[in-house]
C-alpha cells in the first residue's frame, strides 16, 4: 500500500487531513504508521460507536470501505462486508457482544457468522453454523440498500474483488 500523503484526508477516520491529524502522533511514534493498522483502529473506533448507539437503542447506518455498520430501535448492532454479503452481530438487545477481529502485521481477518440478503423489503440472515435462516423485523432494509449502492459505486469493481485474501494463497507468500 503506499505512503499517505500530507494533505490526504487521515486514514483514522476523523475527517481531518492526515498532517493535522496522525501524521505528527505518528513522527512522535504514539501511532501505528501503516495505513492497514490506522484502518484497524477505525474499524474497532467504529464498531465501539456502533454498538453504544445499539444500547441506546436508536437506528445507524455508517459505511466504512466495503463494511456497513448498523444498529437498530431493538439494540441490534451488525458488521456487514457488503462483496460477500458477510455479517457478524455486535450487539443483541442493547448488550455488547464480542467483537470478533483477528489481525496480524498484513490482513485483517473478522470471523463472520452469518450472510445477509435483502429479499424484496426484509433483511435475511443465514447463519454459516447451521444454515438456519432469519427474517429480522423492522430493519432498515431501503437504507441498507441505499448503502450497499453507494459503495459500489465508490469503488471500482476490481478493487471489490481484491478484498477477500485466500488464506492458503496469503500463507504461501508469507
Amino acid at each position: 500500500m503506499g505512503k499517505i500523503g500530507r494533505n490526504e484526508q487521515c486514514p483514522c477516520g476523523s475527517g481531518k487531513k492526515f498532517k493535522h491529524c496522525c501524521l505528527p502522533k505518528e513522527q512522535a511514534g504514539i501511532v501505528p504508521t501503516s495505513p492497514e493498522a490506522a484502518f484497524k483502529i477505525s474499524l474497532v473506533s467504529e464498531i465501539e460507536a456502533i454498538v453504544k448507539v445499539a444500547g441506546d437503542r436508536k437506528q445507524k447506518i455508517r459505511e466504512l470501505g466495503v463494511f456497513i455498520l448498523l444498529a437498530t430501535e431493538s439494540g441490534d448492532a451488525w458488521l456487514l462486508e457488503i462483496t460477500d454479503s458477510d455479517a457478524v452481530q455486535l450487539a443483541r438487545k442493547g448488550e455488547a457482544l464480542e467483537i470478533p477481529i483477528d489481525e496480524n502485521p498484513e490482513t485483517i481477518e473478522i470471523n463472520w457468522s452469518h450472510t445477509f440478503d435483502l429479499a424484496g423489503k426484509e433483511f435475511e440472515l443465514t447463519a454459516y453454523s447451521d444454515q438456519v435462516k432469519s427474517v429480522m423485523e423492522n430493519y432498515p432494509v431501503k437504507e441498507i440498500s441505499a448503502s450497499i449502492k453507494r459503495i459500489k459505486k465508490k469503488f471500482p469493481s476490481e478493487v471489490l474483488d481484491r478484498v477477500h485474501v485466500d488464506p492458503a494463497e496469503h500463507k504461501q507468500s508469507a
